[in-house]
């Protein structure tokens, strides 16, 4: 289902060219639409977060699968731009509210002593984006009917999903304070700040990276292509969030610095050849650079949420990963809403060779920033009077 959660997610990309062309409107709007998912899964992860840790698990995963059900109808039913809003609203609440406890469920009821829940986790977001962005590309450009083919299949996939959750047990017994869950807790504790301030621009640098091929990037590759096979958007969204994935995973034993830093080259010195490529008009090596930055796509984000997560003690950890996901989903979704107005003055190639300089630049500048500060000890632990002082003066 976390798979199934993200592929749902993607199959967009390859779609807004399609509803761009039958309903004559921007390429802003296309961003637009594509931000609001983002900004409402931020403000459902905020509020909603902690919220299966009291009603318990599988309620509030089947809602969420229930929730991109019904997008999936929205999507498939939509007779404007208004109601692909609607769709990516929803999208964007039913990934907010089940993928954090999917995430929690898969580490509770994995075998002692398995460590398959940390992988799958890793790895499934990213595969998913990968590989749904793909698929539908291919549904789009060769199956019947484009527009509502994916949307009816995903749909009986959650069906059958929500279904198959029934079965699944749960490992949290439903207790009370519920609504006191629902307030948003976000700190940086005093001894992460230093890292945090070095991890950032990474995380910057990946999230708008992946933002901006998962929206434009169909547009830039049937530009540079000079192809109106959607296959190849699909392709190039494929290549950054699945290689990411893959990445991901076989940089699992790699200690949090050593792969974020290694992303952090990796990202540059995709971003330099795609910036390269689009500069020259030479497809071939922007595939082969959206690759090398799909690289940098897994081990920065991955490096750098293990290397932040690694810095503060457990007790202020819900705080400091609830501030690494702001950061994420605001790169996710602001630089990409920015990219689309920029494209209605410059033009998708011009636009498209500023934003990857700049992902260059801050990738360069996590790598240095990481790659000169020296290691944190490990985390001290404070009391709880300490950590309310820092929740209130760091958030």
């Amino acid at each position: 289902m976390f798979f199934l959660l993200m592929f749902a997610s993607a199959a967009p990309t390859t779609l807004y060219g399609v509803y761009q062309a039958r309903w004559h409107f921007s390429t802003a709007t296309v961003t637009a639409v594509f931000a609001v998912y983002a900004l409402v899964l931020l403000a459902a992860l905020l509020v909603l977060g902690r919220l299966s840790d009291y009603v318990g698990r599988r309620p509030v995963i089947i809602a969420g699968v229930a929730l991109n059900a019904v997008a999936c109808v929205v999507w498939a039913l939509a007779p404007g731009v208004g109601a692909l809003f609607a769709a990516r609203a929803l999208q964007g609440l039913s990934v907010g509210l089940a993928t954090g406890t999917i995430g929690a469920s898969l580490l509770e009821l994995q075998p002692p002593g398995s460590g398959r829940a940390a992988v799958l986790t890793a790895a499934s977001p990213s595969m998913g984006l990968g590989i749904g962005a793909l698929a539908t590309s291919a549904l789009v450009q060769y199956g019947p009917d484009p527009i509502r083919l994916i949307w009816w299949l995903l749909l009986a996939a959650f069906v059958a999903g929500a279904l198959a959750l029934l079965a699944m047990p749960d490992p949290v017994s439903r207790r009370a304070g519920w609504l006191r869950s629902l307030r948003p807790a976000v700190s940086v504790p005093r001894d992460a700040r230093g890292a945090f301030a070095a991890a950032l621009p990474s995380v910057i640098a990946v999230w708008a990276l992946g933002a901006f091929y998962l929206s434009l990037g169909p547009d830039l590759v049937a530009q540079l292509l000079r192809s109106a096979n959607l296959l190849w958007g699909g392709l190039a969204a494929f290549l950054l969030a699945g290689v990411g994935s893959l990445a991901a995973i076989a940089a699992a034993r790699i200690t949090p610095r050593a792969c974020m830093v290694g992303g952090c080259l990796a990202l540059l010195a995709g971003a330099g050849l795609t910036l390269g490529a689009i500069a020259a008009t030479v497809p071939a090596v922007f595939l082969l650079g959206t690759a090398i930055a799909g690289v940098g796509f897994g081990c920065g984000w991955t490096g750098a949420y293990r290397a932040l997560a690694a810095d503060v003690a457990p007790g202020d950890r819900a705080g400091l990963v609830a501030a690494i996901f702001i950061t994420a989903y605001l790169s996710f979704s602001l630089p990409a809403l920015v990219a689309g107005l920029a494209t209605q003055h410059y033009g998708i190639h011009d636009t498209a060779l500023v934003y990857n300089a700049v992902v260059a630049v801050l990738a360069a500048v996590a790598a240095a920033l990481t790659g000169l500060r020296r290691p944190a000890g490990p985390p001290r632990p404070r009391d709880e009077h300490s950590r309310r002082r820092e929740r209130v003066t760091g958030s």
